[in-house]
């Protein structure tokens, strides 16, 4: 658009920020906020690393070749930070790790016009692509956090509320407020403490809404995601089996049990069928270990088959297995799609390796369910806080244990570490274990294991973090409800933020196996 004004000829462009804008973009930004305390600009990797996510939500004017205001945004899954976030929040404190494409929201987090450009309306162009794009990435709204930057001059007499509403009445003229009200946003709420620095404001900010009247909702669909998750557990009783069907006739008697609960998994222990040995008590623990390796894929087979025709998700727990040679300590989620995939024990303990010669895996996977994404760690792995916190990253919900100890003191540390591990990560932890005895089994004479549900610890869950547990040493289920929202709820709202509170800028864990 090409127009002229007092004899000046002016060129206005509205599109996409670029790399190469970055250096009028802070010259612009350092003007916009001049009365800002502090440093008032993004740096040029907060702005590389927008483009990089985000691209399409980076929009600019410029005016004969300068950058005269820009409007920065990112798409988020709104439900998960509600209308008391903050500014660092919603922003991932400020590395936009918050970003999520397949979110509900444009949220603004950033929008200025160079004060040798204002009056131009150029504003009302900027707000009109973000509308733009709203529409067109089928959004739900607009939301942002405005700041009320004349407020500081009525804050002795008035309060956010009474200068919120002297605003609307258009009593008193606030630059930023006074704009966005009449760009079609309305207030939800005023924010307290919402962008700490911003002293024109007192802090406070107004959470302005524009809503996306064309949205269209996507339609839930019977296999959309539950809230409510049930677990079922099983605490298996070590008992002689005579051969491998009367063992799958036990695991049967579980399944049928908890899927009459309507539950959507069940957990075995670890080890679970270490009583095919004792037709191999002859032999060495090692040899015994690797003969009942060759069950493993019928009892696998055996699995895939209850899970689809009882609908349910079924974790094995663990079982031998041999792998080219070398015997592995794995396990398969059986989904009830009929779909299955392997996991495998990383952390061998010293008894393992020295009785049965077992070695460990090398992957860390996550897993899509159709109840979310989960992680399972067998027994010794999980005391090992690495692991779970690197299946966190990848948005774990729920994280199952199978575990085998023999002593108290074994299942002390499994149960303690397990507990740790929901604190951390911000997740439930399922553990379950076997009891009773094999004397005629090597190394596998005595079992102890109360079997439990986790939780974080805060004030949605129960006070000591135990959402269920089981009787201990008893052949038993124990069946527990866990609710998405309030995993959700937390990670925005917790007393404390375990994940978001990690300090990334002096320390992170890799996954050596992903690259």
């Amino acid at each position: 658009m090409e127009k002229e004004i007092a004899g000046e000829e002016l060129k206005i462009e509205l599109r996409n920020l670029t790399k190469e804008d970055y250096f009028g973009l802070k010259t612009s930004m350092i003007k916009a906020y001049s009365e800002w305390e502090g440093a008032s600009f993004w740096d040029e990797k907060h702005i590389s690393k927008l483009l990089e996510l985000f691209p399409e939500g980076q929009i600019c004017v410029v005016v004969n070749g300068a950058i005269a205001g820009c409007a920065l945004s990112l798409i988020v899954d709104y439900d998960k930070f509600g209308d008391n976030h903050t500014y660092a929040q919603i922003t991932g404190n400020y590395t936009f790790s918050t970003h999520n494409p397949q979110g509900n929201v444009l949220y603004g987090i950033d929008f200025f016009i160079h004060p040798d450009f204002r009056g131009m309306r150029l504003g009302r162009r900027l707000y009109d692509a973000r509308k733009e794009i709203c529409e067109r990435y089928n959004l739900r709204a607009i939301i942002a956090g405005g700041r009320i930057p004349s407020y500081k001059n009525y804050a002795d007499k008035l309060s956010p509320k009474e200068y919120l509403q002297k605003v609307k009445l258009k009593e008193i003229y606030d630059p930023t407020l006074s704009f966005q009200l009449s760009n079609d946003f309305h207030v939800r709420k005023i924010l307290r403490g919402y962008m700490p620095g911003d002293v024109e404001s007192l802090e406070y900010a107004s959470l302005l809404e524009w809503n996306n009247i064309y949205y269209e909702a996507e339609e839930k669909t019977i296999n959309s995601k539950k809230s409510i998750i049930r677990l079922g557990l099983v605490q298996w009783q070590m008992r002689p089996f005579p051969n491998l069907e009367s063992l799958t006739e036990q695991i049967e008697f579980f399944v049928d049990v908890v899927s009459d609960y309507q539950s959507d998994f069940i957990l075995f222990p670890e080890l679970f069928n270490a009583p095919l040995m004792a037709a191999y008590n002859h032999l060495s623990g090692a040899d015994a270990m690797r003969e009942i390796a060759n069950c493993t894929l019928p009892l696998l087979n055996k699995f895939i088959g209850l899970a689809t025709s009882y609908n349910i998700n079924i974790i094995t727990g663990s079982m031998p297995y041999l792998d080219n040679g070398s015997l592995l300590n794995v396990g398969f989620l059986c989904r009830r799609d009929g779909s299955y995939e392997m996991y495998k024990k990383l952390h061998i303990t010293p008894s393992e390796r020295n009785v049965w010669g077992m070695v460990g895996g090398d992957s860390i996977k996550i897993f899509d369910t159709d109840c979310g994404k989960i992680g399972i760690l067998i027994c010794y792995d999980v005391e090992f806080p690495e692991l779970a916190r690197l299946l966190a990253d990848q948005e774990m919900q729920i994280l199952f244990v199978p575990f085998l100890t023999d002593t108290q003191n074994g299942y002390t540390r499994v149960r303690n570490c397990a507990q740790a591990r929901a604190i951390e990560n911000e997740c439930y932890v399922a553990i379950a274990g076997s009891v009773g005895n094999l004397p005629k089994v090597h190394n596998m004479d005595i079992q102890f294991a109360q079997s439990a549900v986790f939780t974080p610890s805060d004030f949605s869950f129960p006070t000591n973090g135990i959402k269920a547990e089981a009787t201990p040493n008893t052949e038993t289920t124990l069946i527990a409800d866990v609710d998405m929202n309030l995993l959700r709820e937390l990670h925005s709202f917790g007393s404390v933020r375990n994940l978001e509170d990690r300090r990334l800028d002096i320390y992170k864990i890799i996954d050596k196996s992903r690259k």
